[in-house]
């Protein structure tokens, strides 16, 4: 699998997030803390909706303020 780590991820160490695959119907998900533990994994459409809300939740914060 090919892992990789959101350009939000914190500086340092870059150990302070989460990390994603794609494979050809899901997305997988790991702490990049504990890359050998447990993974999640969804269905690339539950994933796409999940990151669509939080991206509406950010804008509507935005607004907000």
């Amino acid at each position: 699998m090919n892992w990789r780590k959101s350009t939000y991820s914190d500086g340092g160490e870059g150990d302070t997030c989460v990390e994603i695959a794609e494979l050809p119907s899901a997305i997988s998900i790991r702490d990049s803390k504990t890359p050998t533990r447990a993974t999640l994994t969804f269905p690339a459409p539950s994933f796409s909706a999940f990151v669509a809300h939080l991206k509406e939740g950010a804008d509507t914060h935005r607004r907000i303020r």
